[in-house]
């Protein structure tokens, strides 16, 4: 079973902690629905876990130091300096427990604000990390030893897995229960959270997160989104990430449940739904962008997909809806400031 701490400080964001506590019981049901015992022990820990208690929809656990530390949004926006919060006790604590669970050989997840205390502890310099795209200035002049890349929205480097503002939160989880309970558990706690509400988006982008949990499926995929239209096969992702067809393929199936085939006919998909939803391109440029001579394969795959052909995915996307949906799904923040300001 896999032990979890959630840190929860005084101010912790209330949706990035519940979206956590809510994907990982949903995790939990999904197994015991499959005749397996649950997957995932969970305990709370931090200056605010007593509020959050009353969420947990399985008895907290009483593990001592977890095999995995996530640390959701914090909330630090709410103080009167991020230096003076960053200096509280509480906060102390929650890098000395970052600290404890790696040096065991354990894992830290965070998002927005929560990776500000982590780049605290020093134990992201040097690697590659993600957080509120908002917060890129402060956070690049506080931890300047950090690559940071705002323009993912979910990085993996060593034992970090680091996302982007609050909302992500889904992400990283998404990508959490996929690297360490399966794909199919991760598949279907998308589905069933947010599936219904985002028909055009989520089949795909579910799959781009289970890659997440694999830093070398993930590697390929980055480098074969620009990729799509210049006839690039399996052989080309496997040799960009150094690995043999045959070891790449099992890596590919073991993060997302999909042969590599399979895997970037996903990635095409989904490259071509963001251009429907996002240009006027004709349908037959873009069906030649994402790599497909024959548009009709294209649409057949997306209305599989999808459940809409790509001209009812334009129409949702113009009256609004699309894409307000897919910037929910995928964390892209409000455009209020006030409504930004509680990460």
């Amino acid at each position: 079973m896999l032990t979890v701490t959630v840190l929860t400080l005084e101010g912790a964001l209330a949706s990035s902690v519940t979206i956590t506590l809510d994907v990982l019981a949903m995790a939990n049901r999904i197994c015991l629905n499959a005749g397996r015992p649950p997957a995932i022990d969970v305990r709370l820990e931090g200056s605010g876990a007593h509020l959050f208690r009353p969420f947990l929809a399985f008895p907290e656990a009483r593990h001592g130091l977890a095999s995995l530390l996530i640390v959701p949004a914090q909330g630090f926006s709410k103080a009167e300096s991020y230096d003076r919060r960053l200096a509280d006790p509480d906060v102390a604590a929650g890098r000395e427990l970052v600290l404890a669970v790696l040096g065991a050989g354990g894992l830290v997840a965070s998002s927005c604000t929560g990776t500000i205390l982590v780049a605290g502890t020093g134990s992201l310099d040097g690697r590659r990390a993600t957080t509120a795209w908002w917060l890129a200035p402060v956070f690049n002049a506080m931890f300047p030893r950090v690559e940071l890349d705002t323009s993912e929205l979910v990085l993996t480097d060593g034992p970090h897995t680091t996302a982007g503002a609050a909302m992500a939160q889904m992400d990283l989880m998404v990508g959490v229960v996929a690297r360490h309970v399966g794909a199919e558990v991760a598949e279907a706690c998308a589905r069933k959270m947010v599936l219904d509400e985002r028909r055009s988006q989520v089949p795909y982008m579910a799959i781009g997160l289970l890659a997440a949990s694999s830093e070398s499926v993930a590697e390929a995929a980055a480098w074969a989104r620009p990729r799509l239209g210049d006839g690039i096969g399996v052989k080309d992702l496997a040799g960009h990430v150094g690995q043999s067809p045959r070891t790449f393929s099992r890596r590919v199936t073991a993060a997302t449940g999909l042969s590599p085939v399979q895997f970037l006919q996903r990635l095409r998909v989904e490259r071509a739904i963001e251009l429907i939803e996002s240009t006027a391109l004709s349908f037959e440029e873009i069906a030649y962008r994402v790599g497909y001579a024959d548009p009709s394969t294209l649409r057949a795959l997306i209305r599989r997909g999808a459940g809409l052909g790509p001209r009812e995915l334009r129409a949702l996307a113009r009256s609004g809806r699309g894409a307000h949906l897919n910037n929910a799904f995928q964390g892209v923040p409000p455009k209020s400031a006030g409504e930004v300001v509680g990460c």
